[in-house]
């Protein structure tokens, strides 16, 4: 083989490497449009999906203020953790244990304001409220039976 074809056959090799080069560029330019586009439609679904539900999405909000009857909230994992909402006879606020049972609910109603302190059971342990006569605060047992009160 003479020096002439081996430079030929190194060009040649040469030039298959480079259009190889070039292909491969294009082929990395063609994903990179791809998933930026996958990314950006991506986007705008979940950014959909964040605002559809809220407030404002619904014409509920004015400016900082949002109206609504009830709110959750719910921790990482879904699930309901606070609940505020307006009950038959006032607004309640209910906080919720990782179990789903009622820690602590706060109620204003038309008797006045109160807390209730619950147990794992859902059952009442402490009482506090503020009536017409004055305050009050109850306690009771894991049967119910109250143990402690003062008018």
């Amino acid at each position: 083989m003479t020096t002439e074809e081996r430079l030929a056959k190194v060009e040649r090799k040469l030039a298959e490497a480079k259009a190889q080069a070039t292909r491969a560029k294009r082929r990395r330019r063609w994903l990179l449009v791809a998933l930026a586009l996958g990314l950006g439609a991506l986007s705008l679904v979940w950014a959909s999906a964040v605002s559809a539900p809220s407030a404002e999405a619904q014409g509920a909000a004015s400016g900082r203020t949002v109206r609504a009857n009830a709110f959750i909230l719910e921790d990482e994992n879904g699930k309901p953790r606070a609940m505020l909402d307006m009950g038959a006879a006032g607004p309640v606020l209910s906080l919720v244990d990782e179990n789903g049972k009622s820690g602590a609910v706060l109620r204003v109603g038309a008797d006045g304001p109160g807390l209730t302190l619950l147990d794992e059971k859902g059952m009442p342990r402490v009482v506090l409220g503020v009536v017409k006569n004055g305050p009050g605060l109850g306690l009771f047992d894991a049967a119910g039976k109250m143990i402690w009160s003062a008018p």
